[in-house]
Parts: C-alpha cells; structure tokens; sequence
C-alpha cells in the first residue's frame, strides 16, 4: 500500500490542502471528502460526462484523473456555477427550457456547456449538439439543452454566418 500524499489544489475559490491515497479519483475526492456532491458519477470510463468538472480552466472526466494529479490546479464544479437563491445564467435557463429532467446528467452538462461558452463562438444548434456530443443524457432528448444553451449564446447562425 502506498503512503498517502498532501496536495493543495482550489475547489470553487476555496484553497485545499488534503492528505490523498494516491489511488483515489477526483469525483470521489470531491464528492467524499469535500462533500461537493454535485459532480455525479455514472459509467467510471469517461463515456457519460456525468462527472464532468473544469481543471485549470478545461472541462475534464473527474471519474479519469487521480486527485494527486490535480496538486497545485483549480478546479470548479457546478456548485461553484451558482446558488440555490442566485444561478447562473446558463443554470437559470436550464431551469426556463426544462433541460433538467431526472437531474442526474445536468452537472456534467452544465460544466461542458459553461467550457464550451467559453471557448467557442456555437454560432449553431449543430456546433451546441457537437459539443455536447461526449455527454449522455436519458430524458430530455438534448433539444431542451440546446435550447438552454442558445438562450445563454444568442441566436443561432443556422446559415453558418459569422455574428
């Protein structure tokens, strides 16, 4: 068995410093010693993107990475999006265009969305549908989280025009 090591990392603004069997996974750190629930686990192969976090800025599989990786990053899960009196802006629309559903896949879904907002222009619905295509959800279909997701972005360039 292998001693445990400290790492430090920031979880949603907040500054950690923890001791870690070097075998445990991030959703479970986060989920178990956090207690940042919100980060669901589903398939534990990176296929369903329930677990989906930011690290350093990039939407990552916490159910894939080791928490020791993680020694030094920043890390944001959905609880860090918004609160229950205040969502975000992407998390109220959710809401607006019932792209929630069972729930179970809407923290993945929201931390891919929020990575995807920022780092890509979605001037379609099929750029929304492209980005969320490593994300599987059971109930909605995906059209109510497209719609979510175009209410935040603005309209859609369905002609492929630059905004």
């Amino acid at each position: 068995m292998t001693a445990p090591r400290t790492i430090k990392l920031t979880v949603n603004g907040t500054a950690y410093e923890k001791a870690v069997e070097p075998r445990l996974l991030l959703a479970d750190f986060l989920r178990h010693t956090l207690g940042l629930t919100g980060t669901h686990v589903g398939c534990e192969h990176g296929v369903c993107g329930a677990c989906t976090v930011m690290v350093d800025g990039d939407s990552m599989r916490s159910c894939l990475l080791f928490a020791v990786q993680l020694d030094g990053c920043g890390i944001e899960t959905v609880e860090g999006l918004g609160t229950l009196r205040k969502l975000n802006p992407l998390q109220e629309a959710f809401r607006e265009h019932g792209a929630l559903q069972c729930g179970f896949c809407t923290p993945g879904m929201l931390m891919t969305a929020t990575d995807l907002i920022r780092k890509y222009p979605l001037a379609t619905d099929a750029d929304i549908r492209e980005g969320l295509s490593g994300n599987l959800c059971r109930c909605t279909g995906y059209e109510h989280i497209v719609r979510a997701i175009r209410a935040v972005v603005g309209p859609s360039r369905e002609d492929g025009s630059m905004r």
